[in-house]
């Protein structure tokens, strides 16, 4: 709860920014008022702080004053960007000679489409580019919010609250990681807002790690998930808006802790691709179209330096990695249902039927496991099960025998293919989980590195991760 006193509040902030004499910028909102601007004009003293503002609301005029996108879209990064760049340059070009010498000049842009209680899709891009010091260089804040309010005069308002927040953040808490965060949603309700991808570029800003801070969101429940690009050149802190990537795509996803990713995890991903690209070729969907996913549910419990190394592992190896809160499977498939009705494949060890079939896992659930799993498994969304194998036994699906009041369930889906085997017992080798190369890096066991890809092993090593450094 935050203090509703002074410069905590909405006003309180507005104000301060505007009796900061060296403060000094423009704003421009596209698709929801200026709900930003508002606040600092009602706080007082706006002609301190505000140079100009701009609602570009019409798409030629849009497109006049910001050039078009070769997507088409308005509301997107790029068109932000654009927003961004457009007005602070102006500002520079005009006013620098004039003031720079005292002023840190900004440009705060957003670009929103908001919803209403029939159409509740309502998100949008928010950023602000500032000095940090006169004559400095900038630095760059961006963010992809969802308002998850019903009607649009409460997305309004969280919009604004949440883009005065940015502002006052930016200037006044831009040291301190944990507090820029805290500040930047202070006031608003749990579950008012989601903030799913927030990036940070510029030379004030370097101590700003952007995978570290996406993990933030997740830990504090600010967002449902967030997701990382593949290192292939892109950069190390590569984040990726989920709506952009994932839009239209087949994905294969895998669930797992990761804690490291072995050789076993690549081979389920490598056959589960196989398997799916023989499925897609029929629906004349690319192979090139399809995404591969590692995720990691965090259930709220996120140790952000630990899951970091996580994922600088798995990037590095070429993969996506999904973080997420979500607790069920069917979560996640509701989740990415809402940016593609393209062919999703979630694929996993045959020891975990046991769990997916187990109806007390479901009890909470007013339709119990029928509810799940009915919400899980269509036409276009499947599990495929990789042989779990040691050297006592080899589990697939027809190893497999659920208890008796979910067995005709299962019959179900195994008869409808919704869930099928992806290899046979004698194409696979042992099933090795990180639980199991961890404790053999523990306990000082030869051999483990031949159990993860070789980069991993590196990286542990160097890094003294899950065990290693025991062992030595």
């Amino acid at each position: 709860m935050s203090d509703q006193t002074g410069s905590r509040t909405t006003a309180g902030k507005a104000l301060r920014v505007n009796l900061d004499l060296n403060i000094y910028g423009a704003f421009a909102e596209i698709g929801a008022g200026q709900e930003v601007a508002r606040h600092f004009f009602q706080a007082g003293r706006a002609s301190q702080t505000i140079a100009k503002t701009i609602s570009a609301y019409d798409m030629i005029y849009s497109d006049e004053i910001y050039g078009k996108e070769k997507n088409g879209r308005y509301v997107c990064e790029s068109r932000l960007n654009r927003m961004l760049e457009k007005e602070y340059s102006l500002l520079l070009r005009r006013l620098n000679e004039h003031r720079g010498g005292k002023t840190t000049f900004f440009s705060y842009a957003n670009t929103v489409a908001t919803g209403s209680a029939e159409t509740p899709k309502c998100h949008g891009w928010m950023g602000i580019r500032f000095q940090k010091k006169p004559g400095g260089e900038f630095n760059d804040i961006v963010l992809h919010v969802r308002m998850m309010d019903r009607h649009r005069l409460q997305q309004q308002e969280a919009l604004g609250m949440l883009g005065v927040n940015l502002v006052y953040s930016a200037f006044y808490h831009n040291q301190n990681p944990s507090d820029f965060m805290t500040f930047l949603v202070d006031g608003l309700k749990k579950g008012q807002i989601v903030i799913d991808v927030i990036k940070f570029a510029g030379p004030d800003l370097k101590h700003f790690n952007n995978k570290k801070m996406n993990l933030e969101l997740v830990k504090r429940g600010l967002a449902e998930a967030v997701l990382f690009a593949p290192q292939n050149g892109i950069g190390s802190d590569d984040v990726a808006t989920i709506s952009d990537t994932v839009w239209g795509k087949g994905l294969l996803i895998q669930r797992g802790f990761y804690r490291p990713v072995t050789q076993t995890h690549l081979d389920v991903m490598s056959k589960g691709f196989e398997q799916l690209k023989s499925e897609i070729k029929a629906q004349k969907i690319k192979a090139s179209d399809t995404i591969q996913i590692l995720e990691i549910t965090s259930e709220f419990d996120i140790d952000v330096d630990e899951f970091w190394h996580r994922v600088q592992i798995i990037t590095s190896l070429g993969y996506y990695v999904l973080i997420s809160n979500f607790k069920y499977f069917y979560e996640m498939k509701r989740f990415f249902r809402n940016y593609t009705q393209a062919p999703l494949v979630m694929v996993m060890s045959a020891r975990h039927l046991q769990e997916l079939f187990d109806p007390d896992k479901y009890k909470q659930l007013e339709g119990h496991i029928f509810e799940a799993l009915g919400k899980l498994l269509d036409e276009q969304t499947k599990l495929y099960i990789y042989p779990h194998k040691n050297d006592l036994l080899c589990l697939t699906t027809k190893s497999f025998f659920p208890d008796k009041k979910v067995n005709h369930l299962y019959r179900h889906f195994i008869e409808n293919s919704q869930i099928l085997d992806i290899s046979g017992c004698d194409d696979t080798e042992t099933y090795f989980h990180s639980s199991d190369v961890q404790k053999k890096i523990e306990t000082k066991e030869k051999g483990w590195e031949k159990l993860v890809p070789a980069p991993v092993a590196e990286y542990l090593k160097k890094n003294k991760l899950w065990g290693y450094a025991k062992a030595k």
